[in-house]
């Protein structure tokens, strides 16, 4: 099923219905949640309009762990999932989104990037 994420509302600010003038449009669908997980990496590449690309991470084995300290990249193995605020079963289920707590090697890290979107997991660590 298509998921439309854009596209005018079904009601006026009175309540009452428009009149549906026109069926959907390719500009106006969406695409449902990339829910990165912790395992083996793997990386899809979408096209998007324009014909611009983007990479979706569904699994992820690494992080890129930045030392607010030192100012230092170090590339992490992620353990586990230790806290997220977007949603509290993704601790249980071990997906990964922005601004989740991840455990890694380095020290416990806050994923500053968009994993579904930026195709690659950043994080700054958690003192």
């Amino acid at each position: 099923m298509v998921v439309v994420q854009r596209g005018r509302t079904s009601r006026k600010p009175t309540g009452g219905r428009y009149k549906i003038a026109r069926g959907k449009r390719k500009f106006e669908t969406g695409r449902q949640p990339v829910h990165t997980k912790i395992g083996e990496q793997k990386i899809t590449v979408l096209k998007t309009k324009s014909n611009s690309i983007k990479m979706k991470v569904l699994v992820a084995k690494t992080a890129n762990v930045l030392d607010p300290k030192t100012k230092k990249f170090t590339k992490s193995v992620i353990k586990t999932v230790e806290e997220c605020p977007a949603n509290r079963h993704f601790v249980r289920r071990n997906i990964i989104v922005k601004g989740t707590i991840i455990t890694t090697e380095a020290g416990k890290a806050r994923v500053t990037s968009r994993p579904g979107q930026d195709g690659t997991v950043n994080a700054v660590l958690v003192s």
